[in-house]
Formats: structure tokens, sequence, C-alpha cells
């Protein structure tokens, strides 16, 4: 499915006019996307999206060859070296449409964002094919980035408005081996927030209002305060993850525990009171990102989809500095309903906003104006095993289970090889097979999921004592290990129902149902009743599974309900509702929207007394 939905990219890109924008040889196309009232156009990011999209084959290369579409990306790098400028500035937007603008507003025009997003794609494509084209030019950029930005003399103490370039710039150091890149995005990391604000200075400076055109406060993009004194999460989501994406590997990268203090903050901040049960963040569609505390409503949540992948980067990377269940259960949660809520099942087809109630009127498009949330989750999809394993000198941690196979170095220089056998999160049981050249000692960390009641684990079917093996949620085998070693773990898929807390208003009197790491819904193409009409008792102890052969045979929740009737038609009434007893069908919340068109309830009705 990975090349399916690469191509698909691609393609849209083109029927876009992307390339045309790239390709010095073709006709300039103009202003494609008009120019709106903060002076910019979703045309501005086209390189992003391609960058991401050639991110999204490299991934896909790296699982299976293909030939076809690795030329594309490769006549797509070819366009990008003949475009860039000799001092390694590279921007095809400001360089071909709006030249005269080039540099000018950091605030709002994401040169230094798309460049990140190119980067990105050409540490994955190097790592992928090989070839060092796509990672030389962009490291020609990076350069022409490390002499332009900065506290020396003559250099500009500035940043982006809307991050991205840290993370980027952390990859492509650990890539080249470059100190100056790694130092660049600790620049941009330290520089955020400082007093006088370089936003508020630039706009003197280039004779614009101080206010932002787009949105009128610093904190829409985390500029209002130095990082390390933030502590509330706030403005565009999207910005805030990747910026505290940045920050962790800074963090790693410089054991900077100022950084990991104010990220576990932030992160408190986050999962404690402005999360969905699916892992969504930001609720409002008019900063695409965040309100009041509780503030989650329902049936207009915005949650991005690429907020939610977001979520999944930071959580990775809060990892980066050992085994924690805290981060890891978020990952997967954010991953498993927020983020792959936005890739169709066939992969063609995307969410941006992702509500948690629907009554049939929100479905997936084909592409979007602004099209950052498909080669967003395709890039994630993509390179889903980079997440799942984390990797120190003596230790290895299973941080995400599914079918796979790892090839792993420690970091003393002993090779391992992890070979999970599962139908997960379908089914709890998983087997990981060990494979070494020679008996070898390591420690190997599973994570114990926080709803995983009962669970078990032995090792060549001996028993070993959970709560004895737990640190942070991780169940810690410390042994040497000879080839062939079987680890079984057994995950109970208990469904359960879960009740927000009382602060957020909009799911007072409701719950949500839950089986492993799976937020589960009410479809209409299922249930042909109105859904807020359905009351769940305490049925959850009588539910049964099911497979559902049009979603890929995943597994459904079938359980019994109460259906409140009323037979007068008036809108409001003084009668007592009737109750009658039914089924109700649940279905994965990521595989909505999927099949007929129809309603959609996450937050059921719960019975009282």
């Amino acid at each position: 499915m990975c090349d399916h939905t690469a191509a698909i990219l691609l393609d849209r890109c083109v029927e876009a006019r992307m390339l045309e924008q790239v390709d010095i040889d073709a006709p300039n196309p103009g202003v494609v996307i008009p120019f709106i009232g903060w002076l910019g156009s979703a045309q501005m990011f086209w390189d992003s999206d391609l960058g991401k999209s050639i991110e999204t084959i490299a991934y896909s290369l790296y699982r299976k060859p293909n030939p076809e579409l690795e030329a594309r990306a490769d006549a797509i790098i070819d366009l990008y070296e003949k475009l860039q400028e000799p001092d390694g500035y590279l921007n095809s937007f400001f360089q071909r449409i709006k030249p005269e603008w080039k540099w000018t507003n950091l605030r709002d025009f994401h040169e230094l964002y798309c460049a990140g997003h190119m980067i990105e794609g050409a540490v994955a494509y190097y790592q992928a094919t090989g070839k060092r084209k796509f990672l030389d030019i962009m490291s020609r950029m990076a350069d022409h980035l490390v002499a332009r930005f900065g506290r020396g003399p003559g250099q500009v103490r500035g940043y982006c408005g809307h991050e991205e370039i840290e993370l980027a710039l952390v990859k492509l150091a650990r890539v080249t081996g470059k100190q100056a890149y790694m130092d660049l995005a600790k620049f941009f990391i330290d520089e955020r927030g400082q007093k006088p604000n370089f936003f508020i200075e630039e706009a003197i400076a280039q004779g614009r209002d101080t206010k932002s055109a787009q949105k009128d406060t610093l904190g829409y993009n985390q500029s209002h305060l130095p990082v390390r004194e933030q502590t509330k999460v706030v403005g565009h989501a999207v910005r805030a993850m990747y910026l505290y994406s940045g920050m962790a590997d800074i963090a790693t990268e410089y054991n900077d525990d100022t950084l990991t203090d104010a990220l576990e903050i932030l992160w408190d901040d986050l999962t404690g009171k402005q999360m969905y049960v699916t892992g969504g963040i930001g609720p409002a569609a008019s900063n695409e990102g965040f309100t009041d505390y509780y503030d989650l409503p329902n049936d207009t949540a915005y949650a991005e989809t690429c907020a939610s992948v977001g979520l999944v980067f930071w959580a990775n990377r809060m990892l980066g500095r050992g085994p924690d269940r805290r981060y890891a259960d978020i990952m997967e949660q954010a991953l498993y309903n927020g983020a792959i809520a936005g890739l169709s099942r066939d992969g063609k087809t995307f969410f941006y906003e992702n509500p948690l109630e629907s009554t049939g009127k929100h479905h997936r498009w084909t592409w979007h104006t602004c099209p950052c949330c498909p080669p967003n989750i395709a890039r994630l999809v993509a390179s889903i095993g980079s997440y799942m394993y984390g990797v120190a000198k003596d230790e290895v941690a299973v941080h995400l289970y599914g079918e796979s196979t790892a090839r792993l170095e420690l970091g003393n220089g002993a090779k391992v090889t992890l070979t999970q056998q599962t139908h997960y999160p379908w089914d709890g049981a998983i087997g990981l097979t060990i494979g070494v050249e020679q008996p070898t000692r390591f420690a190997l960390s599973l994570r114990i999921p926080a709803w995983a009641k009962g669970a078990s684990l032995a090792v060549n079917g001996q028993s070993i004592e959970l709560g004895a093996a737990t640190d942070r949620g991780y169940a810690r085998i410390e042994r040497e290990w000879q080839p062939g070693d079987v680890v079984a773990l057994a995950l109970p898929l208990v469904p359960r129902a879960l009740r927000a807390n009382s602060k957020v208003r909009q799911d007072a009197g409701r719950v949500a149902v839950m089986r492993g790491p799976l937020v589960y819904c009410l479809e209409g193409t299922d249930n042909p009743v109105g859904l807020n009409s359905i009351l769940l008792g305490d049925g959850l102890g009588r539910s049964e599974t099911a497979v559902i052969p049009d979603l890929n045979r995943a597994i459904a929740i079938d359980l019994p309900v109460l259906k409140e009737v009323i037979a007068s038609d008036e809108l409001y009434t003084a009668e007592t509702p009737d109750v009658v007893a039914e089924t109700a069908r649940l279905v994965p919340y990521h595989l909505w929207d999927n099949r007929a068109p129809g309603d959609m309830l996450v937050w059921l009705r719960a019975q009282r007394g």
C-alpha cells in the first residue's frame, strides 16, 4: 500500500502544477493559488509537499524496490538540482514566483519550514537508496542557513514561524556528522521567544503591522516566551508538536535536562487537559490549534491529521532518553486513532479534520488546497518500523507491536534480529523470536500498556513475574540470549468503557469504548437508527467480536444496548421515552467513512440507574 499511496501523492502533486513551479525549463505557472488576507498562499508550501512525498517514496523503496517510483523521484530531484542557486538557496516559490519576497517574512512565509521537509526527504532518500544527490543538494541549502542564521556578526537572529527545520537539521547532522547543522537546530530552539521578539522586530524592519496578518498573537507560533519558560501548550497544534519534537531531539543530543523538564510540563499539560481520547489535538478551526483547558467539542473537532502525526513524532522523541510508558502509550493512541484515521483503507483519500461525531456530512477528499496531511500521514505509515524499536548500548526496547522483522545493532556492536509474530491490534498474542549469531547478553524491554490488565510474559515457556520485572511500564528482561529464544507476550484485548473528566462538558453522561489501543465508534451504515438514541448500559461484559470483511477483516464489537423510542414527532414533548433492547455494532474509529456515508459517533450516551 505504501508505494501505491506514494504514487498517488506524486500524481496529485503533478495535477496541482507543483512540478511546473520547480522546473526552470517549463513556463512559469505564476500564482496558481490566490493570495489571501495574510499576504500568503498555500502555494508557498509546495516544496514541503514534494519533500514529504519523496520521503514517503524513500520509505516505500526501503521496504520494496520500485524502479518506476524511484525514477520519478530522481527526476524531481534533478529539477531541484537545476533550480538551486550558487549560494545553496533553494525554494521554488521564492525563486520563480516571488523572488522579491525572499527572506522578508520568516513569521508567515515558511521558507525554513519548506527547507526542513526537503531535508527530511533527502535524508530518507539517501538512507533508502544510497544516492547522495538530494542529500548534497539539501546540505548546500543547510550550509546557506548556517551562514545566514546565528548570533555572529551580520547573521540573522531569527527562526521560522512554522517549526520543522529544527528536527530536520538534527536528522541531517546525524547522517552527515556535521556538527554545524546540530548547532543551528539548537540555535533555533534557544532563540525562540527571546526578547526583543524577532517577529516583532522583523515586522518593524519590513514596515508591516507587528500583529500577524494571519494570527495576532505570538502564542500562535509558540514564540511568546523562551521555550524553557513555556508551561502551557498553546497556538497552532502542528507547529507546537514540531517544536516539541525538535526540543526533545536537542535535549537528547546535548543531554539538556532544562529542555526535558520543560517538555515534561508541556506533555502533562497536553495529555492531561487538551487531548481527545483519539489522540487528536487542537479542537479549533479558527487557529488550527488549542483553546481552553477541557474544551474538546466532538462534532466541530478540528484535530488535524498532521497534529496527531506530530504528536507521534514528539512521543517517539521523548523515548530518546529511555523507555517510558507515559510516552509510548500516547504514541500508540495517537498513531492508531487520531493519525491513521487521516488515510483511507485503500490509500487514495484523506481526512484533514478528524471530528469525533458526524451527521454524515464529513467525508474523505482526494486533495486539498493545502495538502499537508496526505504526505504527512503517508510518510508516517511508510516509516512505522522506525517507531517500533529503540536501541541503546546494551538494550533493545519494543515500543509498538506488529508483524515485523527488525535487524538491529547494539551500541556495543552486537547484531540482533527481532522477529515479531502477531495479529496485533486485532489479537493480543505477541511472539518475539531472538536472532543472534552467538550467545549475547543484553536487556529486552517490552512495553506493557497501561490498559493491558492481566498481561502475561514468558521466555521459552517459562513465566516472568511482571511486577518485579517492570520499570516505567516496560518489562525488562536482561539475560544472555541464545539463538532462537522465544518471548511470548499476551495483552488481553477486553473492551472497556472510558469516561471523560467532568470538566469536559461535551462528554457529560457519555462513554467511549476502546479495545486495546483502538477507539471504537458507531457508524450509521451498521446502525440504521439515530446514533444518539442508543444508550450503553452494562453490556460491555456481554460484548462479542466479529470480523468485518469489507474493512480488511478488522474486528468489530457487537454489544447489547438500549434504544430510546419516542412516539411523538413533536420538537419538544413531555412524553417519557420507551427503551427497547438492541444490538449495536462498533467499528474502529480510524476506519470510519470507508464504506457507505453516514453518521458517526464516538461518545455514546450512558444509561444511568
